[in-house]
């Protein structure tokens, strides 16, 4: 699950202080840099640091969690001993909450070997109120949900890759997660007793990757392309409750407008199969596609979403952002969405706090739904 909060504070603070440090309303941008330089937000990359670490936090308020903190937490390191080796980063995001909510992201990129081999790790651990529609577009156009409960889930997905060709890799993986529905009202045990779906799953299955990716820098490509495909099988034997498989296909492109300037392209397309379990439809709406939307909302066996995004450099640490977008959902591969297609726009704010390492506040709109997320790194 992406964690999805009102950054509002930060992102208020970021804004208004490139406007009112000249009236002498907010400190200048070099005392904001000095305050900055203190938690390793100084916008550079010391080499000579085993990791370079940079913390950003930011409050937030919601109805779901009510008043909190997030933080934001980006290491920059090089693997090797080679000074001019490709620099590996190490990002981390979480938050907790006066209801008890709290959650944390993390997610790796370790180049090895001259960018020979690269290591990926993904995790995430939350406990967050959940709400609940079903399975389908029809559940999901409901207004009003029909069930809650408490999401406690970790997920984690490990990956090493090998390269086989100029910007090609071929890698093997694990992907594990356990979900546990706490704390469930009565008509979601209902729902979940009528189709005899356990209120804890565990899906374990090993993964198979191809990926031809010749972006510049990862967690922030302005030039460049990538696709990758994932395919996970599960089985009991592995340790999974179900046997099913899952196949995601990404496509991404980037094509600079000038120095400042990125139009970024996504396509991304998630095919479950088997015994799928309740917590591992595909899904539209999280914290790269279809930001708007709430995750889970829109759920069924196979999705498509496909976006373009428009990057923008501010002067100092600012940058803005701008997207459009839409997804489809069916319960047949053959059937993509069956004709309903969700619309998804909105509009970014980022600031950078590490060389190319942006924190980001996100306000998507959907239909009949929209949402704030603050997160490490973009969208894609």
């Amino acid at each position: 699950m992406i964690f999805r909060y009102c950054a509002a504070g930060l992102a208020f603070a970021g804004l208004v202080a490139v406007h009112t440090a000249k009236a002498g309303y907010l400190p200048s941008r070099e005392q904001i840099d000095d305050v900055l330089s203190g938690l390793g937000s100084n916008n550079q990359f010391d080499r000579s640091k085993t990791i370079d670490w940079g913390v950003l936090p930011g409050p937030f308020y919601t109805p779901e969690l009510e008043l909190g903190i997030g933080v934001a937490l980006v290491g920059m390191y090089q693997a090797g001993s080679d000074p001019d080796s490709k620099i590996s980063t190490l990002s981390l995001s979480g938050f907790a909450s006066s209801t008890g909510a709290f959650g944390l992201n993390l997610n790796n990129y370790t180049y090895l070997d001259n960018d020979n081999w690269r290591f990926y790790l993904s995790g995430t651990i939350n406990n967050v109120p959940t709400d609940y529609w079903g399975k389908g577009y029809q559940a999901g156009r409901v207004k009003d949900h029909f069930g809650e409960y408490k999401s406690q889930q970790l997920r984690l997905t490990p990956s090493l890759l090998r390269r086989v060709a100029d910007d090609t890799y071929l890698g093997l993986g694990w992907d594990f997660s356990t979900l546990n529905a706490a704390s469930p009202d009565k008509p979601f045990s209902r729902y979940m007793d009528e189709h005899d779906y356990d209120r804890h799953a565990v899906s374990s299955g090993v993964s198979a990757t191809f990926s031809y990716d010749s972006r510049d820098f990862l967690p922030n490509a302005r030039q460049g392309q990538a696709l990758g495909l994932r395919y996970t099988w599960y089985a009991p034997s592995l340790g999974s409750d179900t046997r099913f498989n899952t196949t995601e296909i990404q496509y991404n492109y980037y094509y600079p407008l000038d120095d400042k300037t990125v139009l970024a392209f996504d396509n991304y397309a998630r095919f479950a199969s088997g015994d799928v379990p309740w917590d591992q439809y595909s899904r539209l709406g999280n914290g790269r596609q279809m930001r708007g939307y709430y995750d889970g909302r829109y759920q069924d066996n196979h999705v498509f979403a496909s976006q373009v995004e428009y990057r923008r450099k501010l002067n100092w640490r600012h940058g803005i952002v701008l997207w459009a977008g839409g997804g489809t959902m069916s319960e047949s591969a053959r059937h993509p969405g069956g004709g309903h297609w969700l619309p998804n726009v909105g509009v970014g704010y980022r600031f950078e706090f590490k060389p190319r390492m942006n924190v980001r506040l996100d306000f998507g709109v959907g239909k009949q739904s929209s949402g704030f997320y603050f997160q490490v790194g973009e969208a894609f």
